[in-house]
């Protein structure tokens, strides 16, 4: 299928193309650097969002900055650094500032080995703030007696990361994982703006845009999208499972003080029924005594 002309059915010859061209399966196998760049990004915005839930000094200025990226228009980033990996330019001369030569450092954007990890800096730089605003509200959302108790139970800041943050923002951990793992399988604007799918950098998208665009093969193209909505949806399911195995025995203690709050609940009524049956025998007691 072409936008302008004749429609040709080839059943599902489209899907087998998907898998049995070359350039397919490489630019699906470029998503493993930006999941390694996603994993990496959960991590430090993890570290920076328990440093910065507290009371630090500067801290709100720190989360101004942290977040500002996420604001800025991806095509913006894309040129951004674009020329912040040029060769001689800003990165290549803060470099130079620090001791290094020009002819010893490599050409973030040309060369392979190290292209497409330059890209997943500009990623993570932009998205970093997204997550770690995500994680203070999480952790802020943490009743503060819980970290008194862990305190006077003599529980250092690991643990009490480990005993209570951990269970208790593990609904917006899923979540931010979730969103940066299935985002890594669509990354577009990162390489299509910074090196236009140049040098092996193209991912599924960037190929996607080319062949319905410039080649006219958007039956091929739109083959190629449902493929990788499958993968992704194959991809949140199975994280589903495995932090729902993960955290099989950790909880927040809604759970528990639910059941305890019935569980007190239960008894007061029976207490109510007992004083309440007591009391009519008693006044029944009197009354004949009265009558006696």
């Amino acid at each position: 299928m072409k936008y302008i002309g004749p429609r040709e059915w080839v059943g599902l010859q489209n899907y087998i193309d998907v898998f049995s061209r070359p350039g397919t399966l490489s630019s699906l196998k470029l998503s493993l650097y930006y999941m390694v760049g996603a994993i990496l990004q959960v991590v430090v915005a993890l570290y920076l969002s328990t440093v910065l839930a507290f009371k630090v000094r500067g801290g709100n200025v720190f989360k101004a900055i942290y977040f500002f990226p996420y604001l800025i228009n991806g095509i913006a980033v894309g040129f951004i650094f674009k020329f912040f990996f040029t060769r001689g330019f800003v990165f290549d001369t803060v470099l130079q500032w620090c001791g290094f030569q020009l002819n010893q450092l490599p050409y973030w954007l040309r060369d392979q080995a190290i292209n497409n990890w330059s890209l997943v800096g500009a990623s993570i730089w932009r998205y970093l703030g997204q997550t770690v605003i995500l994680f203070i509200g999480s952790i802020m959302s943490i009743d503060q007696s819980l970290y008194e108790a862990a305190e006077i139970d003599g529980a250092n800041k690991f643990q009490q990361f480990l005993h209570i943050i951990l269970p208790g923002i593990k609904t917006i951990l899923v979540l931010n994982i979730i969103l940066s793992i299935t985002g890594s399988l669509s990354a577009f604007e990162g390489p299509y703006v910074i090196t236009s799918g140049a040098n092996g950098t193209a991912t599924l998208f960037v190929l996607m845009d080319r062949l319905a665009h410039v080649n006219q093969k958007v039956g091929l193209a739109s083959a190629m999208a449902i493929v990788l909505l499958l993968i992704i949806l194959v991809f949140a399911i199975l994280q589903q499972v495995f932090f729902k195995f993960v955290f099989r025995d950790a909880g927040d203690g809604v759970a528990e003080a639910r059941k305890k709050a019935k569980r007190m609940q239960r008894q007061r009524n029976r207490v109510a029924v007992k004083r309440t049956s007591v009391f009519r025998n008693g006044s029944r007691i009197g009354k004949e005594r009265s009558v006696k």
